[in-house]
């Protein structure tokens, strides 16, 4: 932890689980700050502290077991064979195996840091570490299980579509073969039919450009009354993406104590967790190492990193996205004058560069065609919305996958269909990811916001 020694030594009505630094030597400026970065927030000045960049998230909790005159865990921590997992790690809290002077390990946030600083003294065989370092336990300990569940595939909401896409793939199979074996003129009726389905395709295509999108306003929310938000980004191999991609994530718009930032990297990915640990996050960054298994998929990813989001709401991005700076706060606008039966917005995915061959202009006209038309259109329609893997935002999201199948399964559950929503996020074709994430510059500490 980084010390800057105090001129004064007075708590200028702290909070409680900040004042403790002052005896640390931790500049009583700094903790001014975060004091008032948690007032605008609405939230506390320990999470403010932490999330802003203002201490390392060691440092800090170090300090906090000193004062409470508790063991520090920073090293393997011994975790009892039972645990109720992800609500330990939401709750920050595991139990110690035996003969480890501790039955508890503890990894507190926010209101619980106060809480436990009023009950110093009276706090028995409980030992304290960070929750970075209790979520590496716990994943140390449960490797297998948390595996076998990131694989078990998608569950509530995409349940009651997987019977009729079965089927479908069923009768798709049986006129493939049908085309194959049939004699010629049933066949060519059959290709007569499949024709027709393309041009009604491309009429619904082509009508969408006369259907006025629905315009939707939501006044700002101040930012004490915007909810936690979580960003989930699956990576792989994305070692030349890792800065460019912290530096967007950082200039996002919102209250840095209420975000909820989870980088998922796979547990053979070398390069990008050596890229990521050359980055100096703030703790409302997490890189998350899913473990191994297979299929090593980003749906499997994201079912890791769904388990431990804390944020009411979620959205996914992708490694090589650069969303406009507001977008997550116009959307958190939008749902709190939503019902609540309203799931997800679907923002519009944008091509950034379509100048370098034919196939990124494809790429940039198939973007055009379904995010600024087609999905529009059928949201004035209050018909299901192809969902894109990135961009998409959800309300109290559990067990999703994000993906374009979902949509119809979000009509289907929650009696509402996604909102196409007017801010972009910027991405690139596959052609050009690799070229323009190659445009790396030394890693620096991200920008505090």
């Amino acid at each position: 932890m980084t010390i800057l020694v105090s001129a004064r030594d007075t708590s200028l009505g702290l909070p409680p689980d900040i004042a403790f630094l002052l005896s640390e030597g931790v500049d009583e400026r700094t903790l001014a700050r975060a004091a008032a970065e948690g007032r605008a927030a609405g939230t506390d000045a320990a999470t403010a502290l932490l999330q802003v960049g203002l201490i390392d998230e060691e440092g800090y909790y170090r300090a906090l077991a000193r004062t409470l005159g508790l063991a520090y865990l920073d090293g393997p921590i011994p975790l009892a064979r039972d645990l109720p997992y992800p609500g330990c790690l939401l709750a920050g809290r595991a139990p110690l195996a035996s003969g480890m002077g501790a039955a508890t390990v503890i990894a507190p946030r926010g209101q619980a840091i106060a809480v436990l600083l009023a009950r110093k003294g009276r706090l028995a065989e409980i030992a304290l570490t960070s929750p970075t370092r209790l979520r590496a336990a716990v994943f140390a300990r449960m490797s297998g299980p948390i595996a076998a569940l990131a694989s078990q595939g998608p569950q509530g909401a995409a349940a009651p579509l997987a019977r009729p896409l079965l089927i479908l793939g069923g009768g798709l199979a049986a006129l493939a073969l049908t085309l194959v074996l049939a004699p010629p003129l049933p066949a060519q009726a059959l290709v007569i039919v499949l024709q027709a389905l393309i041009l009604a395709m491309m009429a619904v295509r082509l009508a969408a450009l006369a259907i006025r999108p629905p315009s939707i306003e939501a006044p700002p929310l101040p930012d004490a009354d915007l909810p936690v938000y979580t960003i989930l980004v699956p990576l792989y191999r994305e070692r030349r993406s890792a800065y460019p991609l912290a530096k967007a994530l950082a200039a996002l718009d919102y209250p840095a104590a209420k975000l909820d930032i989870k980088l998922l990297i796979e547990a053979d990915d070398r390069e990008t967790e050596a890229a990521l640990a050359q980055i100096p996050f703030p703790a409302r960054f997490e890189v998350v190492t899913v473990p191994p298994g297979w299929p090593r998929t980003k749906p499997r990813a994201l079912n890791v990193g769904l388990a431990l989001a804390r944020g009411r709401l979620l959205t996914v991005y992708d490694a090589e996205d650069v969303p406009e700076p507001d977008q997550l706060r116009k959307a958190a606008a939008l749902f709190a004058v939503e019902p609540p039966t309203t799931a997800c917005l679907q923002g519009r995915l944008v091509i950034d560069d379509h100048a370098d061959g034919l196939l990124p202009k494809l790429f940039a006209a198939e973007y055009a065609g379904l995010f600024d038309v087609l999905n529009p259109a059928l949201c004035a329609l209050d018909l299901p919305v192809p969902l894109g893997g990135t961009g998409s935002k959800w309300q109290a999201p559990k067990n999703l996958i994000i993906s374009m199948d979902i949509g119809p399964a979000v009509r289907l559950q929650h009696n509402s269909c996604p909102i196409s929503l007017r801010e972009i996020t910027w991405s690139l074709p596959p052609a050009l990811d690799a070229r323009a994430a190659s445009v790396m510059v030394n890693p620096k500490p991200v920008a505090d916001r």
